[in-house]
């Protein structure tokens, strides 16, 4: 997740890969339980060592039937190296990617290695998300019961103020909303599930193939959470089960502030990009001839007075939806009759 390296970092990669293999840090040996069901928590990082110290190292050890995979997107040697150090001593494994890969190839990498370590269904976690151990078995034992349902805790801030208990995606425009927000839809919508903490079996992602690894970043859980109902599967949120999540600890996004330029660009984009993977070609051409207003309202989701002191903002909203333009309207002409359904794809232009 997190920015895509400029040239410094990449330099910074290339001597890395020339230097030594991907580093990967072990676990601590077999304890109690390794021969029941485990848990796999899977954390991606970019660039957010402080996160994970201030949450996912601070939260202690999370429950003998549970394994924590981190994977590093790097950024830099000196975070790749902090990371390492949180790993090593909180007995998390670490996968170290040799470049920035985004989200959905870093996740997918993440339940890789934990179903090597025993894993039979996994828990996306945010670097800046916390979750108790006792909300974690909960969750454990309700995918274990019901491993076609997609599952996900509500989610509140660090003022306890609920900040997810189910979202929307709107099935004619792409508007994206919780329940009964001004911003979603008016027209039919389709339930999705946050990945800042969704727990997935090994029976889904096999059944999915993992989440979708051209979007890079944002609406990966808008495309799985979708593919899961179209396979038969359904989604549940627990209310009773609490998860802290401060959003925007890795990418700005709280409500009513700037937010990135990634923000801007990759929600624009990725929209575009949903549809066409996933919807039948009236409804592509239907969120085409919409971009434009509901890109706005994208942007507006940061106010007006970030307008006044920078045209960033707007710039990366008019190269996101020009960019997902483009996907749709080449998907429109090469596409067969049926949309895939598939996670992993050839990529597309980022």
């Amino acid at each position: 997740m997190g920015r895509r390296p400029g040239r410094g970092a990449a330099a910074a990669v290339t001597d890395l890969a020339a230097a030594a293999p991907v580093p990967r840090v072990r676990r601590r040996g077999p304890g109690p339980g390794d021969d029941r069901p485990m848990l796999g928590v899977v954390v991606v990082n970019y660039g957010s060592s402080g996160l994970l110290r201030r949450n996912l190292a601070a939260a202690g050890p999370l429950g003998p039937d549970v394994r924590v995979v981190v994977v590093d997107n790097l950024s830099t040697v000196q975070e790749r190296a902090a990371v390492g150090e949180l790993a090593a001593a909180h007995g998390w494994e670490l996968v170290g990617l040799p470049d920035n890969r985004g989200f959905g190839v870093a996740s997918n990498a993440g339940i890789a290695r934990a179903r090597e370590l025993g894993c039979v269904t996994f828990c996306c976690l945010n670097p800046d998300a916390s979750v108790t151990p006792e909300v974690l078995a909960a969750l454990r034992a309700a995918s274990l019961a019901e491993p076609r349902a997609l599952l996900a805790p509500r989610i509140v801030d660090s003022s306890g103020a609920t900040v997810f208990a189910g979202s929307t995606v709107g099935l004619r425009d792409g508007r994206t909303g919780a329940p009964g927000s001004p911003a979603r839809s008016t027209g039919p919508v389709e339930d999705w599930l946050t990945g800042a903490c969704l727990v997935v079996s090994a029976e889904m992602v096999d059944r999915l193939g993992g989440f979708a690894e051209d979007y890079f970043l944002y609406w990966e859980d808008v495309d799985l959470s979708h593919r899961a109902l179209a396979a038969g599967g359904s989604l549940v949120v627990r209310s009773d089960l609490v998860a802290v999540h401060d959003e925007g600890g890795t990418q700005g996004e709280r409500e009513g502030t700037a937010k990135s330029d990634l923000y801007y660009r990759y929600n624009c984009r990725n929209r575009l990009v949903f549809a066409a993977r996933n919807l039948p070609r009236r409804q592509v051409l239907g969120w085409l001839v919409r971009t434009p207003r509901v890109s706005w309202e994208i942007l507006l989701r940061g106010g007006r007075r970030q307008l006044l002191r920078s045209p960033r903002p707007l710039l990366a909203v008019l190269r996101g939806s020009l960019e997902g333009a483009g996907v749709a309207l080449a998907a429109l002409v090469r596409r067969p009759s049926s949309p895939p359904v598939g996670g992993r794809r050839a990529p597309v232009p980022r």
